[in-house]
């Protein structure tokens, strides 16, 4: 009987987190005269892919999803090769040099990304990087690499220092002991920083709007913020609907593929043997 109770429990909590998706993929599938219509349907009476037609045939939102994807893409990448390299970087050092040094770092974490947004497009303007994917790439990176050489710093002081000296004794470098010992043997931590990182710059709404004025730059949450319909009193929910939706596969499927090491990369160290 407990385990009945636990079981309706955990599936209501599932079904709660889960209903904001639900509502988003059912509204996408109705007719854009049944989204408006009263009384609500919860259900479509008519399933209609014309909301996703219309996102991708009368707008460029399939630009704006690669878009998204070349700069998160990107970001996530540059972000993991830094933050590593760092990160093995502050290991080689003892414990309380290393965590003063990231207390600096995690200062510019404290600050939230809308104060750095005009510092920014002045610095990306002076380097010629507006509507630029290389500009919000690096801005991205910036702001995500104190978060990255926390996780992976973290990650590596746990692989005991006897694996860097027996390398070094078969006569591999400092560099190759990272890519071929240390990042291998790290790939929850890795998976859950990419992840994290991933998910923030495919988000982030306010640095991409400023970084990409250009129509054709648009990132994803920038091109779901500008979808308007016929006049400035008529917005296409529809249309808005489902490309939330799409633009949230990416993150799903993402987080599909590394379930195994996130959950590993999240629960490791609860049990101390």
């Amino acid at each position: 009987m407990k385990k009945v109770a636990l079981y309706a429990l955990l599936a209501l909590a599932g079904l709660y987190c889960l209903w904001p998706f639900l509502w988003t993929v059912l509204t996408a599938l109705k007719s854009p005269q049944e989204v408006f219509a009263l009384p609500i349907t919860y259900w479509p009476r008519e399933l209609s892919l014309e909301n996703l037609q219309g996102v991708f045939y009368k707008r460029p939102f399939g630009r704006y999803v690669l878009n998204s994807l070349v700069v998160a893409g990107g970001a996530t990448v540059l972000s993991i090769f830094l933050g590593s390299a760092v990160g093995y970087r502050l290991r080689l050092r003892p414990l309380q040099s290393a965590m003063a040094l990231q207390r600096w770092l995690l200062v510019g974490a404290i600050v939230p990304p809308a104060l750095l947004v005009i510092p920014l497009f002045v610095l990306m303007k002076k380097l010629q990087l507006v509507n630029n994917y290389l500009g919000l790439i690096l801005s991205y990176t910036f702001l995500n690499l104190p978060f990255a050489v926390w996780m992976l710093h973290a990650a590596f002081r746990q692989l005991p220092r006897e694996l860097d000296e027996a390398a070094l004794l078969d006569g591999l470098s400092r560099w190759g002991i990272l890519w071929r010992i240390i990042m291998p043997l790290s790939r929850p931590a890795l998976a859950v920083t990419a992840t994290l990182v991933f998910i923030f710059s495919w988000n982030e709404f306010i640095i991409a709007l400023t970084l990409m004025p250009q129509q054709e730059m648009y990132t994803v949450p920038v091109g779901i913020a500008m979808l308007s319909g016929v006049s400035v009193y008529e917005m296409p929910w529809g249309e808005i609907n489902a490309a939330v939706a799409i633009t949230t596969l990416p993150v799903i499927l993402l987080i599909a593929a590394f379930q195994r090491w996130i959950i590993e990369g999240l629960t490791r160290g609860a049990v101390k043997a």
